[in-house]
């Protein structure tokens, strides 16, 4: 029996050399419902430019009215259709809707001016709310959040339903008499 010794100084394989792993960069941590983390929308839009007069515009609408509302730097007066808000709208809740964008944004030293059209009082009131907001947010976008956070940029898509043909109305159907 021969017993086999193994070289102590052998020469062992060469084994490939594995490039070195690239540091991926480290993932942030995603905040959890517990953490009170409060987020701010900054707007990158720019200031609308004014144009010759030095107005910035906004349209507004709602059901049937559409209302095109120009602001600028001023003493705080607001036209609607060559009148003041004031005699134009006789109730207070459409007083107060109009002016409702102005007062959340503390923006009262504004001129403002509305030309608006179609609809009735309530429609028109509310397309001067949605006019006036938009008109702001192009004349200082720094008062969108507050805009939305009031929802006076969303737009009512509300409107009267057509009468359909071998009805009564838009739903109302004629009387059915089985006898």
């Amino acid at each position: 029996m021969s017993t086999e010794e193994t070289p102590q100084n052998v020469e062992q394989p060469a084994v490939p050399e594995v490039p070195a792993v690239p540091e991926v960069p480290s993932v942030p941590e995603v905040p959890t419902l517990g953490d009170a983390v409060e987020t701010q929308v900054r707007s990158t839009a720019q200031p609308a430019t004014p144009d010759a007069g030095g107005f910035v515009w906004g349209t507004g609408r709602r059901k049937a009215a559409i209302a095109r509302v120009r602001v600028r730097p001023g003493n705080g007066k607001m036209l609607v259709n060559s009148k003041e808000v004031d005699v134009y709208f006789t109730e207070t809740q459409h007083r107060e809707a109009c002016r409702a964008p102005l007062n959340a944004t503390e923006t009262k030293d504004l001129d403002v001016f509305v030309n608006v059209h179609g609809g009735g009082i309530t429609g028109q009131a509310e397309a001067i709310l949605l006019g006036v907001a938009r008109a702001l947010k192009g004349y200082d976008p720094t008062l969108e959040q507050t805009l939305r956070d009031n929802n006076f940029l969303t737009r009512d898509p509300r409107k009267v339903e057509r009468k359909k043909y071998g009805q009564r109305g838009a739903r109302r159907r004629f009387q059915f008499s089985k006898r």
